[in-house]
């Protein structure tokens, strides 16, 4: 992962306002929240893949750039980095849309890994792809 990129990787997963609700001590976003998004953001790339139930077993390399403000607009991009036999490993940035300005920066970035899981919760194999 670069320190310096000028689009987002893959394609955007999810999309959310940064509101009051979710802010730290220093008034900023929290980072706990925006892991959460980028969890669900990713899980859509997962879910996609896996065709069905998904289960995030890991995350790693999770950087936090810059700091999110009240009233950004959130977007989640993410990419399937590699896939495995039940497994799969999904890139994901976070980018902010400023208000009023409109200015387009990466905030976040981090890779989540999940496993295709059955209707018990036990790890399946993903499908074939078409």
């Amino acid at each position: 992962m670069t320190d310096h990129i000028e689009k987002p990787c893959g394609d955007l997963a999810l999309q959310t306002i940064a509101m009051p609700a979710d802010t730290n001590a220093n008034g900023d976003i929290f980072g706990g929240w925006l892991m959460a998004q980028m969890d669900l953001g990713s899980s859509v790339v997962a879910r996609t893949r896996a065709r069905g139930r998904v289960a995030t077993v890991a995350v790693e390399a999770m950087t936090f750039h810059k700091p999110v403000h009240v009233g950004d607009v959130v977007s989640i991009h993410a990419e399937l980095e590699r896939a495995g036999t039940t497994s799969m490993r999904i890139r994901t940035e976070v980018w902010v849309t400023r208000q009023p300005s409109g200015e387009q920066l990466r905030m976040t970035e981090g890779v989540f890994t999940f496993v295709a899981v059955d209707d018990n919760g036990a790890k399946r194999p993903l499908p074939v792809e078409d």
